[in-house]
């Protein structure tokens, strides 16, 4: 107790570039600075200025929306998303740069972030599994400048018109049938396909889409490329009537077309008069969805991130003007500060905000390690059942290591580095949709409740009102909360995950401050949350039903929940760890390491005590709740939980110095935008 007497310096002004740069592991990639410098003028200028000008206030698309592509043209976001020899800005991965793009652009607007974000999602399926004339035609047109002397915009139609949308992946209703097969020629399909909530359908050039078959000559499904000229009939539909992301446009389309054979993503090839795709849609759609989930999740962290600002604004500005309230007073200089409620309960937005980002850029950079070695390791590990079966032993081994203590990224055999990484991805990815998106809206709604008579008016500083409205669509936008919950309960059981969990919480133990930054509670959680999963996998209920069954979603979903939350703060935790390692070597940051380092880790004891207390509640639920344990399991348990809430101690002491941290960071005169 007497150390929280001590006065330790804090954050002077909220963290700026360099820090960001050196958290986010970009400090040496200058191709990511540039594109982030074009992204966040675009945003801030532009954007901003469509959204003050209440072009949120109309469904349709305007010519003043239109403006927002040729400024994603000008300021090189738009080719962000192609590769290098194509026209576009990156060689090789881009995850990571992809995601800091899209941050930039929905710290103004989630909707305006989306209208960019598409031609990404439209493009991924054929810069994941497109052929490589595919891959360079579609990528060549969609670059600015592009010989054609037009920039080619592009869609995406997976979902069905019923009775849902975004249900179910594996449900198609779009059908693809031979239209015309001569002898010796190409084959000529007719596409059919009615669409819900596409985004861009409006302005798209091409769409990527998700067909089965409709005719015995055709087997299974796939994924095609429609061009809006192609024969046939392109009807973009009516304009979608949302109350959010009004910024980018929606439709539902109806699309009867007849395309060449070669439009087929991934090629074909035809086996007794049968064409028959190389790759199925589901097959495509895994390898898409597992990164542009991403994406969105990063939305909803550049949200309450935007936040902070204009709420700590707000809060010390209340009271001037009034009478009585006199210039170098408290009361003017802190107004509603002075209190302690507001301070912490921005606290826990700045501690969310900052969890929901690291996880955001923690899977982003997993998947640009993913893809620098995938193509070598598939080839090692082969396919179908036989990859499987390849899989078991650089499995066994990635879980030797690490037990040992030991990173199997580190290890010389492709295809361990591998299985590792895809072990955590498979986990990671999920989570950061379902947290950042479900979780990070709750607490946007703390955001606008602490904006008082401004909350939910226009005029709202930092358009924080409609920031929280469009993350309810974030939430259910790329597959809504119960897939990503589907997908975390699937993968969270891989023995790679589980070995690492417990790496994880040795790590955090480890910490040099895991006294007072919540990392001894995020490690007892850790291990309390997986000590839960062994138990509900193996355990029955009082009727003798299997309680983690992947069925039993009343188990597995809230186990999922936790997970994520504990996900969060472990990407937080590495961020803090790698600032504190590397931070006093820049010139800019060193000087002021040890007030980032003493905030953040306030910030980061704030976020592991509440993840690892809900963690605790829910687990507390799945042992006690069916009945299912026996007095030797409820025994271990208790052990285990007694260990969480010991661990909590000093994550309050670290919430009262956040939020006190609050009080006397130095933020600008006024919002940067719009401008």
């Amino acid at each position: 107790m007497e150390e929280n007497k001590v006065e330790r310096p804090t954050m002077k002004m909220l963290p700026g570039d360099e820090v960001r740069q050196i958290m986010w592991r970009f400090a040496e990639r200058y191709d990511i600075q540039m594109a982030i410098a074009g992204a966040r003028q675009t945003a801030r200028s532009v954007v901003a200025r469509l959204v003050a000008n209440g072009q949120r206030f109309t469904h349709e698309w305007t010519p003043e929306k239109q403006s927002l592509f040729d400024a994603f043209d000008a300021s090189g976001m738009t080719a962000a998303t192609l590769n290098a020899d194509c026209g576009g800005l990156f060689e090789g991965p881009r995850n990571l740069a992809m995601s800091l793009v899209t941050y930039e652009t929905a710290w103004v607007d989630n909707g305006a972030a989306t209208s960019s974000f598409v031609n990404d999602l439209a493009m991924g399926p054929i810069a994941e599994m497109g052929t490589p004339e595919q891959k360079t035609k579609y990528m060549t047109l969609c670059a600015p400048g592009n010989p054609s002397g037009k920039t080619w915009r592009g869609s995406f139609a997976l979902t069905e018109p019923l009775p849902y949308v975004g249900v179910d992946t594996g449900v198609l209703c779009g059908r693809i049938s031979v239209a015309e097969w001569k002898d010796g020629e190409e084959p000529m399909l007719r596409v059919e396909k009615r669409g819900r909530f596409i985004t861009n359908i409006e302005i798209c050039d091409y769409i990527t889409i998700a067909l089965d078959s409709g005719d015995e000559r055709f087997k299974g499904s796939c994924m095609v490329v429609v061009e809006a000229t192609d024969p046939g009939k392109f009807d973009r539909g009516a304009q979608t009537k949302k109350l959010v992301h009004q910024l980018s446009n929606t439709g539902d389309p109806v699309i009867d077309v007849v395309v060449p054979a070669s439009r087929i993503i991934g090629g074909y090839t035809i086996k007794d008069g049968v064409i028959v795709p190389n790759l199925s849609h589901s097959e495509i759609i895994a390898q898409v969805f597992s990164k542009t989930r991403v994406g969105v999740g990063v939305m909803g962290a550049a949200s309450l991130m935007s936040a902070i600002e204009p709420v700590i604004r707000y809060q010390r500005t209340r009271f001037r003007g009034a009478v009585g309230v006199n210039e170098g007073s408290p009361r003017h200089a802190l107004g509603l500060q002075m209190k302690e409620d507001v301070t912490q309960r921005l606290a826990d937005v700045w501690a969310t905000a900052e969890a929901a980002s690291s996880l955001g850029f923690d899977i982003s950079r997993v998947y640009d390690k993913i893809e620098a070695i995938q193509d070598e390791a598939k080839e090692k590990l082969g396919k179908g059942r036989a990859m499987l079966k390849a899989m078991k032993a650089p499995m066994d081994k990635a879980v030797q290591l690490l037990a040992e203590g030991k990173n199997p990224e580190e290890d010389e055999d492709v295809t361990v580095r591998y299985v590792y990484l895809m072990a955590i991805a498979n986990v990671l990815c999920p989570s950061c949709k379902l947290w950042n998106t479900g979780h990070g809206a709750d607490v946007m709604r703390q955001a606008i409740s602490l904006m008082g008579g401004y909350g939910i008016t226009e005029d709202c500083p930092g358009f924080l009102f409609y920031k929280w409205t469009d993350m309810q669509l974030d939430a259910t936008y790329e597959g809504p909360e119960a897939v990503q919950r589907r997908q975390i309960s699937e993968t969270m059981g891989n023995p790679v995950f589980l070995a690492q969990v417990e790496a994880w919480a040795k790590e955090c133990e480890a910490c040099p401050a895991a006294d007072r930054n919540g990392m001894n509670a995020l490690a007892a959680a850790l291990r309390l949350w997986s000590w839960t999963r062994d138990f509900a996998a193996a355990a029955k209920d009082a009727a003798g039903k299997k309680l983690g069954a992947s069925q039993r979603h009343g188990v597995v979903f809230p186990m999922a929940d936790a997970l994520a939350g504990l996900m969060a703060a472990k990407s937080f935790h590495a961020d803090v760890k790698h600032l504190a390692l590397t931070g006093g070597e820049h010139p800019v940051v060193g000087p002021e390491l040890e007030s980032y380092l003493n905030t953040f880790n306030d910030l980061l004891g704030t976020i592991a005590g509440n993840v690892a207390g809900e963690a605790a509640r829910i687990c507390a639920e799945v042992v006690f709740g069916f009945n299912a344990a026996d007095a030797e399991k409820q025994a271990e348990f208790c052990a285990l939980r007694a260990k969480v809430d010991a661990s909590l101690a000093g994550t309050k002491i670290a919430k009262d110095n956040a939020a006190k941290c609050l009080t006397t960071v130095m933020i600008p005169e006024a919002l940067d935008y719009p401008m």
